[in-house]
């Protein structure tokens, strides 16, 4: 019983630490290059906005 409550544990270590770092990576990959194209998007209408104000 000994073996198989630290098997039980070392399995749920191992698959919580494989959880997070796919999630990590699926933040790195994907969801931070979205929110960086949105931001630049955002100066850009900010920089239009200001520029046909000033005309």
């Amino acid at each position: 019983m000994k073996k198989f409550t630290a098997g039980f544990i070392l399995g749920s270590l191992a698959t919580t630490a494989a959880t997070v770092c796919l999630v990590q990576s699926v933040k790195k990959q994907v969801i931070e290059p979205i929110e960086e194209k949105e931001a630049m998007i955002d100066a850009n209408r900010k920089k239009a906005r200001r520029k046909s104000f000033a005309r």
